[in-house]
């Protein structure tokens, strides 16, 4: 078996959330506040509950997000109709995705807590991105890069049709 060193993921491993700083506030909640900003802030759609959003940071082109106005830390402390309607929307994000980028499977998730790799552990948020055969790489691991091959304007023009 072979080892591939990934040394700069230490820090996710020995970090504790007590050594994070206090944020000010939460990305996640402030996003939302202006609805005349939704184009250059990436949203797609608003609904009761919660709103889609292209993930500023993608894994893939596509890679959306659904996440709750209400600010919730846990999954299990949401409301059954937020978590109804995020369910709802990850599933409309499955057909727009579907329609617009043909991909050959998805991924779909929430990372509940730092140590399951949240990057805003304190907000929860689903996850959705477009797979292909053969689209994953090792840039992300030996050279701290993604390659992704579409802008977010593009992937914003794109999806904001379908919603």
């Amino acid at each position: 078996m072979e080892t591939l060193w990934s040394p700069w993921r230490y820090e996710y491993l020995n970090a504790s959330g007590d050594e994070q700083p206090p944020a000010s506030s939460c990305v996640f909640c402030d996003l939302h506040q202006n609805p005349d900003e939704d184009e250059t802030r990436f949203i797609l759609f608003r609904g009761r509950h919660n709103y889609t959003v292209l993930n500023l940071y993608p894994y893939i082109s596509g890679h959306l997000l659904i996440i709750p106005y209400e600010h919730l830390g846990e999954f299990d402390a949401a409301p059954k109709e937020t978590t109804d309607e995020l369910m709802d929307l990850t599933k409309r994000c499955q057909t727009a995705l579907r329609e617009v980028y043909r991909p050959q499977g998805f991924n779909l998730g929430m990372n509940l807590g730092r140590p399951a790799g949240a990057g805003i552990a304190d907000h929860i948020h689903m996850h959705i991105m477009p797979r292909w055969t053969g689209d994953t790489n090792f840039m992300s691991t030996v050279g701290e890069t993604r390659v992704i091959p579409e802008d977010l304007p593009t992937t914003y023009r794109k999806l904001r049709a379908k919603f």
